[in-house]
């Protein structure tokens, strides 16, 4: 994920909640998976600086990541 991005001298990805619109994926098995892989990289690059945001498109979404990122 972010390797690409730091060896192009970027900061920061977006993701987007892909799939859990009109094509049905859960969106707290989708969130879930999105925040664990994240967190992952994260912790198996402990010194990369990349700003990650998690693009939503609805309130609902915007909920699951908050109590996600909060715990």
């Amino acid at each position: 994920m972010g390797g690409c991005l730091l060896r192009r001298g970027l900061g920061g990805i977006a993701f987007c909640c892909i799939s859990t619109g009109v094509f049905g994926f859960p969106r707290d098995e989708a969130a879930h998976i999105a925040v664990r892989t994240v967190r992952a990289w994260l912790d198996a690059h402990p010194s990369a600086c990349l700003r990650v945001i998690f693009n939503v498109f609805f309130d609902e979404d915007a909920a699951i990541y908050r109590h996600l990122l909060s715990a």
